[in-house]
């Protein structure tokens, strides 16, 4: 972490002015427009403005968060130094935050170079960035460089940095357009690198020895699927029975039952009999000297109600379990405040056209409670209420009794509290019960309720004329 340029602006008046016109990095201005806060429960200090409304923040690790005055929010350098690299060098960055290192050389400079050209209509850049690049010891980059530095920040926003409004805990937008990989891939990273191992016949009593290692191996079986598996799935299918009733478990059982062989019903059998759960849990089953397309037919209705083999359809819960169990706290938490808000925006949408809300393909906040009281979460009743709604059984439930939080990732009141919605509170006929399926979306909630902040001004470009100077 280096804040040696913002110990200079604070001593130095003339390149404190510099930097906040024409580089709107203005140390009056440190003050934003509305409380806010991390999810993550991180520090965070407000410590410059700029003339849109926006505000500059350094959170505990030094990285700079800057919010605009429009709901979004993105990490644009990893130090206030560098982070006043990319707003000297790159005087435009609001119209290059679209850019990436991918988008080549020649795009990247062309772009900088129409953007700058534009600012100079209005105002002078050049001999005040290199009079404050000299001031504060700044290195010149290229803007090639600068598009790379900023792109490779703003990709650290989430999850560790996702920014809340402190009064209804309505999450902000991210500050670019980039896209992310939904959550399911960012979970099943582990998994999938496990069971490459697995099919290597390497680490077999390593990784089904260990519950999450194996949750997550049997997961990206599920949606890789080879027939050269049934060894290892038996393997795991073995270890997975002494965790009584899980949904793994009876991903398992499918696995191995799809292969509609007669020698695999009687483990089939021993597993389905370890205790009351199984057995109520693994219902259906062939009974022993059942005909080989009896198992088949039982595996096939149970993979087509229950399971699948697209990552996609998958309930969110399903992610959020398994990335506590990795001990990915702030990815479940991130996934989790954005499906609220998506809830709490079809909600407001629905009521204001007079519409009952869509409830397809079940009502989420049964899980989503469950899944905060997971992670530890503190619920504040923070959130306006819209109006209470029957409740709905999925058809893909989230089953099994609710998976041990490793440590790490949380427990009891996090740091600073959240305001998070009370969300059973709230819709008091809601009963707090584990087996919903909540629509599974890659990235929900991309945009801001409404009242979930003030009112917010047109911000104007970086490069429009300033009325009265500074």
């Amino acid at each position: 972490m280096t804040d040696h340029a913002l110990r200079l602006l604070r001593k130095n008046p003339r390149l404190a002015e510099l930097a906040a016109f024409p580089f709107s990095f203005d140390l009056d201005r440190a003050e934003h427009g509305e409380d806010v806060r991390l999810a993550s429960g991180g520090p965070l200090e407000p410590i410059a403005g700029d003339d849109t409304g926006g505000t500059y923040f350094v959170c505990g690790d030094g990285s700079v968060l800057y919010a605009d005055s429009e709901g979004s929010a993105g990490i644009i350098g990893d130090s206030v130094d560098e982070a006043l690299e990319v707003l000297v060098g790159l005087p435009g960055w609001h119209d290059h935050l679209g850019l990436a290192p991918a988008d080549g050389e020649e795009r990247i400079l062309a772009a900088v170079a129409e953007t700058e050209e534009e600012i100079r209509e209005s105002y002078g850049i050049d001999a005040e960035r290199e009079e404050l690049r000299a001031g504060l010891g700044l290195p010149e980059r290229s803007p090639v460089e600068l598009v790379g530095l900023l792109h490779t920040a703003l990709s650290r926003t989430e999850p560790d940095f996702l920014l809340l409004g402190a009064e209804e805990g309505g999450a902000h937008d991210l500050l670019d357009p980039h896209p992310r990989p939904p959550l399911w891939e960012t979970v099943l990273a582990r998994g999938r690198a496990d069971l490459a191992l697995l099919r290597a016949g390497a680490a077999w009593d390593e990784v089904a020895g260990d519950r999450a290692r194996r949750a997550l191996a049997l997961r990206a079986a599920q949606f890789d699927r080879r027939e050269g598996d049934l060894p290892l799935l038996r393997h795991l299918l073995r270890h997975e029975a002494e965790a009584s009733m899980t949904d793994e478990l009876r991903l398992a059982a499918v696995l191995v039952g799809l292969r509609g062989l007669p020698e695999d019903l009687p483990l089939l059998l021993e597993v389905r009999e370890s205790d009351f759960d199984t057995w109520c849990g693994l219902g259906g089953m062939p009974e022993p000297g059942a005909e080989p397309a009896e198992l088949l037919r039982w595996a096939r209705d149970l993979d087509d109600s229950s399971f699948g083999a697209d990552p996609a359809d998958e309930p969110l819960c399903t992610w959020t379990g398994l990335a506590r169990e990795q001990g990915l706290a702030e990815v479940a938490r991130v996934a989790l405040i954005r499906a609220l808000d998506d809830f709490d925006l079809r909600v407001y949408a629905a009521g204001r056209d007079g519409r009952t809300p869509d409830r397809r393909p079940a009502d989420p906040l049964g899980s989503l409670v469950h899944e905060f009281e997971q992670l530890g979460d503190t619920f504040r009743p923070a959130r306006p209420a819209p109006a209470p709604a029957a409740s709905h059984h999925g058809p893909r439930p989230c089953l099994g009794p609710p998976r041990t939080r490793p440590a790490g990732a949380g427990g009891g009141p996090l740091r600073g509290g959240h305001p998070y919605v009370d969300v059973a509170a709230r819709h008091p006929g809601e009963p707090r019960r584990r087996h919903d399926g909540v629509v599974a979306r890659d990235q929900p909630g991309r945009v801001r309720r409404p009242g979930a902040s003030r009112a917010r001004p047109r911000r104007r470009r970086r490069h429009d004329v300033r009325e009265g100077g500074r």
